[in-house]
C-alpha cells in the first residue's frame, strides 16, 4: 500500500461561514481579485464582508466556461489594479478561474505553457498568489482540487492546469450560498459529486483516507440529492450535498477518476454542454459496461464488491445500481446527450480521444474502443 494525500490549507464548512471570509482574507492581502461567475450580484454579501474588513476588491465576472482568452484577462485585470490575492466565489467555472489567475500573477510566460496536451505542461515554478475559494454550488468539488479545467475554444478540447502548488489556501463551505440553485443546477452538480464519489470509491487507485471521504459522501447524496431538487430551501439536505461536494474533490484529488471523467473531458470540448450534466448523462452506461468487463474479464476484482457497498450507501438494490442511476437521472430531468447535438457518428472519435484521457487511466478495468462507444451510445 502506498498513497500521498493533499488539500487545501485551511477549511471552514457550515451555514453562516461566508461572514468569516473577510477576516481570513485580511491575513492574506489588502487588495482581492473576486472571480464571480456570470452573475456578479451574487458575490454582493460576499464584497460587503470584505468592505466590513476595509479590504478594496476588484470583481472579475467569468461569462461561462473558462477558457484561456477568459483567464488571461482576468491575469491582466489583477495585475492592472495591482492585487495580491484571488477570491473566487461561485461554481466550478469562476473557481477554476480563479485558481489559473492566481498562477499566472506570480508565475512568468503565457498560460497555455503550462496546459496538458496542447501545451507544454510546464511545471509551475513559483507559488501562486494567495487563492480562496468559495463555492456557491454542491458538486464539483473544485475548491479542493490540484488543477483548472480550462477549454481550448481553438482545439475543441477541455485541458488541465494541474500542480500541487494550485490547492487553494483558504476554503469556505457555507451550504446557505446554495439555497437558491434552481432544481437544473442542483441536480446537474449534485449528480457530479455522486459521480465523483462513485468513481473514486471504485477506481484502481482508491486508498483508505478516500475510501473514507467516499462512504461518507455517497451516504449524503444517496439521501439528500432528491430532497434538495424537489425542495431548494431543506437546509439539512442542502448541508447534506454542500459537503458530499467537498468530499467528492478531496477524493478525486488523491484517488482519481474514472471513464466517465474520460469521456466527458474530451465531449465537453466538442459540445456546449454543462460537465455535470455529461457526467449525468454518462453514469448510468458507464457503470454498467464497467461491470460486465469485471464480470467477464476480472471476477475477483475487488472494484465488484465496492460497486455493491456502493450501491447500499446510495440506497439502491444491490444488484441494479445502473438501472438506479438511470431512474434518479430520469427523475432530476437530466437530457440524454443527443439534446446537445451529440449523434452516434461521434461515437469512435469520442472514444478514441478517451482513452488518451487522464482520467481513465484509474477506471477500474481498461474498456475496449468498442465498450466505450457502447457506454457513450447509451447516454444518446
Amino acid at each position: 500500500m502506498r498513497f500521498d494525500f493533499s488539500t487545501a490549507a485551511h477549511i471552514v464548512f457550515g451555514p453562516g461561514t461566508l461572514a468569516e471570509v473577510g477576516e481570513l482574507a485580511a491575513g492574506l492581502g489588502r487588495r482581492p481579485l473576486v472571480v464571480t461567475g456570470a452573475d456578479r450580484l451574487r458575490a454582493t454579501p460576499l464584497l460587503e464582508v470584505l468592505a466590513g474588513e476595509d479590504l478594496h476588491a476588484v470583481v472579475f465576472s467569468v461569462p461561462g466556461e473558462p477558457g484561456i482568452e477568459t483567464i488571461d484577462a482576468g491575469a491582466r485585470v489583477a495585475q492592472e489594479e495591482a492585487c495580491d490575492q484571488v477570491i473566487a466565489i461561485g461554481g466550478g467555472a469562476a473557481i477554476d478561474t480563479g485558481k489559473a489567475i492566481a498562477a499566472l500573477m506570480t508565475n512568468e510566460g503565457q498560460l497555455i505553457d503550462h496546459l496538458e496536451i496542447i501545451g507544454k505542461a510546464e511545471p509551475l515554478r513559483m507559488r501562486p498568489a494567495p487563492f480562496t475559494a468559495i463555492p456557491t454550488t454542491a458538486g464539483t468539488g473544485a475548491e479542493v482540487t490540484r488543477n483548472s479545467v480550462i477549454t481550448s475554444t481553438e482545439h475543441h478540447v477541455k485541458v488541465s492546469l494541474r500542480s500541487p502548488l494550485l490547492m487553494a489556501r483558504v476554503v469556505v463551505v457555507d451550504p446557505l450560498l446554495t439555497h437558491g440553485l434552481p432544481p437544473a443546477i442542483t441536480a446537474t452538480t449534485g449528480l457530479d459529486a455522486l459521480t465523483q464519489l462513485l468513481e473514486a470509491f471504485v477506481c484502481s487507485r482508491a486508498n483508505p483516507l478516500t475510501d473514507g471521504f467516499c462512504r461518507e459522501g455517497l451516504a449524503r447524496a444517496g439521501r439528500s440529492l432528491r430532497r434538495a431538487f424537489s425542495d431548494g430551501d431543506d437546509a439539512s439536505a442542502r448541508e447534506d450535498m454542500s459537503l458530499a461536494g467537498l468530499l467528492s474533490g478531496m477524493a478525486l484529488a488523491n484517488a482519481g477518476l474514472g471513464a466517465v471523467h474520460g469521456i466527458a473531458a474530451p465531449l465537453g470540448g466538442m459540445f456546449p454542454v454543462p460537465h455535470g450534466a455529461v457526467c449525468a448523462a454518462l453514469l448510468p452506461g458507464v457503470v454498467e459496461m464497467n461491470l460486465r468487463a469485471l464480470a467477464e474479464r476480472a471476477p475477483h476484482n475487488p472494484a465488484i464488491s465496492r460497486y455493491r457497498e456502493a450501491a447500499s450507501l446510495l440506497g439502491s438494490p444491490q444488484d441494479d445500481l445502473a438501472g438506479w442511476l438511470r431512474q434518479l437521472t430520469a427523475d432530476l430531468g437530466i437530457p440524454p446527450l443527443g439534446a446537445f447535438g451529440v449523434d452516434r457518428k461521434h461515437l469512435a472519435h469520442l472514444a478514441d480521444r478517451a482513452a488518451r484521457t487522464s482520467s481513465i487511466k484509474a477506471n477500474p478495468i481498461e474498456l475496449t474502443r468498442d465498450e466505450l462507444i457502447e457506454a457513450v451510445r447509451a447516454a444518446l
